[in-house]
């Protein structure tokens, strides 16, 4: 059943009472704590088992509050704050005083986004102040996109889940650091790299790695509990069978140029031709081929543009190290 409003207003209440809350965004499930109580967000790290060094991002009710989180806002900030929000972008600037560094993992800097759920939305409305909620999972393993997701998971770690639904977008946002003067992409996620240059007027550097440390870059993430192999996209079949007469139990995510090949294999996902359908179920898959029991999982990287950027680094983490069969 969908949140209503005293779902709402009981979720608001366990956060001022320094609870954790799973709500819903466009993006992932998140695991939500009152960003000003540094106890509360301590207890986000204990129950995912996440390094305290790992910052979270703080989800505010709309682009006019930014002010009361960071110390300035640059013009180039203001502008893709107006463009993008409430939407999957989160903005890196100096940390204001609000913000206690339980929340940025140490750092001067803050992640900061508005998201574009009406349920998240609504539940920043009523509690009144900023949230802390990295995905609603434990530390590395494939992000929640439902709240069954979520309870699967946490189980009763959660004080309350508020279900939204399924997740439109289905990966996490966009993660730009704008505290320079030419803003810089440190996670491809849910805003596309083509859409913030259209906005600028300039061309983004995504770096492999950044001084300023951001949520979902650990060398082994998004990760379910099957290996994670990538290779190119003709050789996914003939990989996939290799490992099953192998042993293996294997799941293989066949790209959309291939659908409709046979492949002796545990289990198939067809992937979509559509890089928002399969970013919106990639996160479904791979938790269904865990579900399947398979033990290895074969992918392709999609291309590296528009939403198959952020594809691609999701699948990259997920295949951590171990990327090659």
């Amino acid at each position: 059943m969908k949140a209503g409003t005293s779902d709402i207003e009981k979720a608001a209440g366990v956060l001022r009472a320094g609870g954790l809350v799973a709500l819903p965004t466009e993006t992932v499930y998140g695991l939500g704590a009152n960003a000003e109580d540094p106890a509360a967000v301590s207890r986000i790290f204990q129950v995912k088992g996440r390094p305290p060094s790992h910052p979270l991002i703080v989800h505010i009710g709309g682009a006019e509050l930014l002010d009361d989180w960071v110390q300035e806002v640059p013009a180039t900030a203001r502008l893709l704050a107006e463009h993008f929000w409430p939407g999957p972008l989160t903005l890196v600037l100096r940390r204001g005083r609000r913000v206690p560094l339980e929340a940025t993992g140490g750092l001067e800097t803050v992640a900061v986004r508005v998201p574009d759920h009406p349920v998240a939305l609504a539940l920043l409305s009523a509690f009144g102040g900023g949230v802390t909620a990295p995905s609603a999972n434990r530390f590395g393993s494939v992000s929640p996109t439902t709240a069954d997701d979520v309870r699967a998971e946490l189980g009763d770690a959660v004080d309350f889940v508020l279900d939204g639904g399924a997740c439109e977008v289905g990966v996490e946002s966009t993660i730009v650091d704008a505290t320079g003067e030419i803003p810089t992409i440190l996670r491809p996620g849910g805003v596309t790299r083509e859409d913030l240059e259209a906005v600028l007027g300039c061309t983004l550097a995504v770096p492999a790695s950044s001084h300023i440390r951001v949520p979902g870059q650990h060398p082994s993430h998004y990760a379910p509990r099957a290996r994670v192999v990538l290779v190119e996209p003709e050789k996914v079949v003939a990989e996939a069978e290799l490992a099953q007469e192998l042993g293996h139990r294997v799941g293989v995510f066949l790209p959309a140029a291939l659908g409709g090949a046979e492949v002796k294999a545990h289990a198939v996902v067809q992937v979509p031709g559509s890089m928002a359908a399969y970013a919106r179920g990639l996160y479904g898959y791979l938790r269904e081929l865990d579900q399947r029991g398979c033990d290895l999982i074969v992918a392709s990287l999609p291309a590296e543009e528009g939403l198959g950027l952020a594809i691609a680094n999701r699948l990259r983490r997920a295949a951590g190290p171990r990327a090659t069969v």
